[in-house]
């Protein structure tokens, strides 16, 4: 257990080797009267055609404006994970993030944006977003 009490409900964080887990962990924000930006990015995501079963690779970026809890690391790339082997429309994915984030987080503003490699010469770029844009001024 960790010193610090905010860190208690995290079970993924800190562990070695874990399974993948459809469960997205949070912890308190602590500058919940504040708007900024968290953004999280990674172009190691990959999913099944439910049509051919071949792999789909894509790039995910992710941004959130924060209520009262932040979504944990770890335990977002193992939530990821459980898509390896799942037959999944673009489209479906990138909603269902969306979704399960809402869900988890509650924030103020979310999108979630997928860009999938290019198959029989198509890519899919997908961006959905909840609530409404913020006003960050970029420094």
């Amino acid at each position: 257990m960790s010193e610090n009490k905010e860190h208690n409900e995290l079970t993924r964080l800190g562990q070695g080797a874990t399974a993948p887990k459809r469960e997205l962990e949070t912890f308190p924000n602590r500058n919940p009267e504040r708007d900024y930006v968290v953004e999280l990015e990674t172009n190691e995501f990959t999913c099944l055609c439910p049509a051919t079963g071949q792999p789909d690779f894509a790039e995910i970026r992710i941004r959130y404006v924060p209520e009262e809890r932040i979504v944990e690391s770890k335990s977002l790339k193992l939530y990821l994970w459980t898509f390896r082997d799942e037959g999944v429309f673009h489209e479906h994915f990138t909603n269902l993030l969306l979704n399960d984030l809402v869900a988890a987080l509650s924030p103020r503003w979310c999108e979630v944006e997928t860009r999938f490699n290019a198959r029989g010469g198509i890519a899919i770029n997908v961006r959905a977003e909840h609530g409404s844009s913020p006003e960050i001024s970029e420094g």
